[in-house]
């Protein structure tokens, strides 16, 4: 298996809500994030030009991070709990079917 990353980045808040009261996390605050995409394929099914993807068909996935995600408040772009591990989850569900290599977020 052979694997290519692309790490891309955005600023946002967020409120944990399903912490105790006491828990720092629990109050609104943010962070300057980093995603990175995990894409994967078989020798085989390398495109022509040798290949994973190319990593300008990528640039659709940095525009709508920054549109949808940059500067805004997580609870309300996402509408969930925006845990790492509930964005990416909700980050692979939603670009999956656009990258069908895409392995790990």
């Amino acid at each position: 298996m052979l694997t290519i990353t692309k790490e891309f980045h955005f600023s946002a808040s967020h409120v944990l809500d399903k912490l105790p009261s006491w828990h720092k996390c629990s109050r609104m605050h943010g962070h300057n994030y980093v995603v990175v995409l995990e894409l994967a394929a078989r020798p085989e099914e390398l495109t022509e030009a040798g290949f994973v993807r190319d990593y300008a068909d990528l640039d659709a996935f940095k525009t709508w991070l920054d549109e949808t995600l940059d500067h805004q408040h997580l609870n309300d772009a996402m509408g969930i709990s925006p845990s790492a591990e509930n964005m990416a989850l909700w980050l692979f569900g939603r670009w999956a079917d656009r990258y069908p290599e895409l392995v790990a977020v």
